[in-house]
């Protein structure tokens, strides 16, 4: 049987009440054995290891950064602040390519993406620790909030009318045909960003653990690797996609 993080344990037995008694109200209901659904949860553990995980990274991350700002030196930078620099120089540098003047109002956003889907894909490295981002609901929430996000500053930006032009095509007379194609290909763009993160890493996990359970000396250092660099590139890329739907959001038409 499962054994659930100690954290996990910590969650359930501090707030899993008041959690069941929430997600009764919002319609889902206990889990009842051998019946589960979508809308069901185990009232006696709401909170899974999934979620404890990433709420824990979450965490350390948010004191991760407190820290660099609390100790930030121009003369003599520690290793953690070179680090910090190095990553906000490498996501603006992408971000400027990519999004162009104005990036700098984004560029939080993405690089928190950036380091956030990195430090889950690594997260399984560890031993009895899981990869988040290899449970469908994680990358699945990381698309909702970048969809809305970038249709936020689009609005934002150009306005209702405007922001609406974009999805009515560049000639006006068939704008009727194209108007609710990009209404489902902006929708696809979630169930893509989730389908790459999630099934990449998901793989990724299920190969070193094969090869783990047949040689365990050797061989699965190869796979470990591979994980690492699948890893850093999927979080590469879902920051790369996330701005590329900023910049086709926020760029007004007359710009094209």
């Amino acid at each position: 049987m499962h054994e659930s993080l100690a954290f996990t344990n910590f969650l359930n037995h501090t707030f899993g009440g008041p959690l069941s008694a929430l997600l009764v109200k919002l319609g889902m209901h206990p889990a009842v054995a051998g019946q589960t659904s979508a809308l069901s949860f185990n009232s006696a553990a709401p909170f899974t290891d999934t979620f404890a995980t990433e709420l824990g990274l979450g965490i350390v991350l948010l004191l991760l950064f407190v820290l660099v700002r609390m100790t930030l030196n121009v003369e003599e930078p520690g290793p953690v602040q070179n680090t910090a620099e190095w990553i906000n120089e490498f996501v603006g540098g992408q971000a400027d390519q990519i999004i162009g003047p104005g990036y700098e109002r984004f560029q939080a956003f993405v690089t928190t993406i950036l380091i956030f889907i990195l430090c889950s894909n690594m997260l399984g490295l560890i031993p009895g620790l899981e990869t988040p981002t290899e449970n469908p609901k994680v990358p699945l929430g990381l698309a909702i909030l970048t969809f809305i996000y970038y249709n936020y500053h689009g609005l934002r930006v150009q306005g209702p009318v405007g922001y609406l032009k974009h999805f009515l095509g560049p000639i006006w007379w068939i704008s009727w045909l194209m108007f609710p194609i990009e209404i489902i290909s902006h929708f696809a763009r979630m169930m893509s960003l989730t389908i790459r993160l999630f099934a990449n890493m998901y793989a990724s996990e299920l190969v070193t653990i094969v090869f783990f359970s047949i040689i365990p000396i050797g061989l699965p250092i190869v796979f470990l690797g591979l994980h690492v660099f699948v890893g850093v590139i999927q979080a590469y890329v879902f920051m790369l996609l996330s701005m590329i739907y900023l910049t086709i959001a926020v760029t007004v038409e007359h710009e094209h």
